[in-house]
């Protein structure tokens, strides 16, 4: 196990030097396209988070690709593989009741895992050493704000986590929507129709009032990343972002706005967003590698800044993948696993390409059990919260590893019939997707690349054929005259990929 999850960006960017995963830049860099021309080789390259010191923007340091390989994100999290967090889910998930003091103890040991989840309050923090009203705010002065593409409409304040609260019920909700800086004091709050923030300024504008908005940077890296989970409306990302890191998030009331903010932060933003008022937004160069279109948005008028005595602003840059919300994504894949699992139990295994940039394409195993179970996973899929706004979802047997692309395409090519083990669905997509016809719904593909079953329609004499492998006793002998020889799985990559496949049991 990694020693923990980190309390604030300092803390995990000195872990990251140690371990010789951080470059520090000192030369000073422009914000406007050179850093995100560095950050685009890094990232293709796999290399480390970077800090540059002394942009020509801003008064602070800028940290970026903090998040940019499965290692940091999971390092970030606390943990030395994801699926350990996916691990801790299922465990609070099981139902049994406990046997013997063995039992109990591990009972009560869940029942510690989430009192020490919730957020507590505190009443002085670090990112209230310095405080600035009014005029004295002049956010184009102030943030190293960042313009990843030549098209972008302007400066874009990514990974910011936008505080609001429901106008009557008061439900808090803490979202991470890209944020286009339109002054020195009004930033644009790119809501789409499937957030809950959305919700919350609909209701406001409904009732003529206008909403709290706290904007925070730099986040424990919990918190950040909580911020982007696709968390049921009903669930505190605060109380998720405590389990995530075993220990309670502390937060601070705002100076100026009804809302509370991490103590740990980096630099906020407080003010209000007026019923009815919007601000065209973008374009903007997104994670899909297009540019979106511009649309009117609402903005937030910027009335306090708070910050660190020493601040340093987190960003990131989004684009045609590989980019740093690829190991994000990710990470939401193994975390969220036990979840669906708890909704569709045959589902063996997920995988969200990084290069469908996790919403246009899954690939799901399953334990296919009866006629057209395929087709029933698919349906299932489409109504699982954000899975929703899956446009393709190709199943797999239980043997296929998901994460082979190489083996689920060698499947999805050759078990389909195309006439008869696909299906067309019309739904929700992504408010980014540029391939659908008309903005918010379009169409949504199955592919059932599972074994066929004779009451499926299957009917071919001998059924569905063998698989050609190799037996387990074959592969151990060639393993042994591979090491032999000195031509073994260490010597090469191509070595690797020569190992012969083993028999997979049904």
């Amino acid at each position: 196990m990694s020693s923990g999850a980190y309390t604030d960006l300092q803390g995990l960017l000195a872990a990251l030097d140690a371990d010789g995963d951080l470059a520090r830049v000192t030369p000073r860099v422009d914000p406007y396209l050179e850093v995100g021309g560095i950050v685009a080789r890094v990232l293709h390259e796999r290399g480390p988070a970077l800090l540059f010191e002394n942009p020509t923007r801003g008064t602070m340091p800028l940290a970026i690709n903090v998040f940019g390989t499965h290692r940091r994100m999971a390092k970030a999290l606390g943990v030395d593989d994801l699926d350990e967090i996916g691990a801790r889910i299922a465990d609070l998930l099981k139902p049994e009741l406990p046997h013997g003091v063995g039992g109990l103890r591990d009972a009560l040991g869940k029942v510690g895992q989430l009192r020490a989840a919730p957020p507590k309050r505190v009443t002085s923090a670090p990112v209230q050493e310095k405080v600035l009203h009014g005029a004295d705010i002049d956010l184009e002065q102030l943030l190293p704000g960042v313009q990843a593409w030549p098209d972008d409409g302007g400066v874009f304040l990514n990974l910011g986590l936008t505080h609001t609260k429901h106008p009557e019920t008061g439900a808090r909700n803490l979202g991470m929507y890209r944020l286009q800086l339109q002054d020195p004091r009004t930033v644009s709050l790119h809501w789409q129709i499937h957030k809950d923030s959305t919700n919350h300024a609909s209701v406001a504008e409904r009732r003529g009032e206008r909403l709290p908005v706290a904007i925070a940077f730099g986040c424990p890296p919990a918190v950040t990343y909580a911020a982007s989970a696709p968390l049921p409306a009903d669930i505190d990302e605060y109380l998720f972002a405590g389990f995530l890191q075993r220990e309670r998030v502390e937060l601070v009331d705002c100076v100026s706005v009804p809302l509370q903010v991490p103590a740990s932060a980096q630099v906020v933003l407080e003010g209000w967003v007026e019923p009815g008022q919007r601000l065209p937004e973008g374009p903007f160069g997104d994670h899909t590698g297009f540019y979106t279109p511009v649309e009117p948005f609402p903005f937030v008028r910027v009335e306090t800044v708070t910050m660190r005595a020493e601040p340093i602003f987190q960003t990131i840059i989004v684009g045609r993948p590989p980019q740093e919300d690829g190991p994000i994504g990710k990470a939401t894949e193994r975390i969220f696993l036990p979840l669906i699992k708890l909704t569709v139990p045959e589902i063996v295994d997920y995988d969200l390409p990084e290069a469908g940039v996790f919403h246009n394409c899954v690939i799901v195993s399953i334990d296919k059990r009866f006629p057209k179970h395929a087709q029933k996973v698919m349906n299932a899929v489409w109504g699982a919260g954000l899975l929703s706004l899956s446009k393709l979802v190709v199943v797999v047997d239980a043997d296929c590893d998901v994460h082979d692309y190489a083996e689920v395409a060698w499947r999805a090519f050759g078990n389909v019939d195309y006439a008869h083990d696909v299906l067309h669905s019309v739904g929700p997509v992504d408010h980014l997707d540029h391939a659908s016809y008309e903005q918010f719904f379009g169409g949504k593909l199955g592919v059932d690349a599972t074994r066929k079953l004779p009451t499926e329609g299957y009917r071919r004499a001998g059924g569905w054929p063998t698989e050609c492998v190799l037996d387990d006793a074959t592969v151990a002998l060639v393993d042994e005259r591979w090491r032999e020889y000195g031509i073994g799985p260490a010597a090469t990559e191509r070595g690797r990929r020569a190992r012969p496949r083993r028999r997979r049991r049904r």
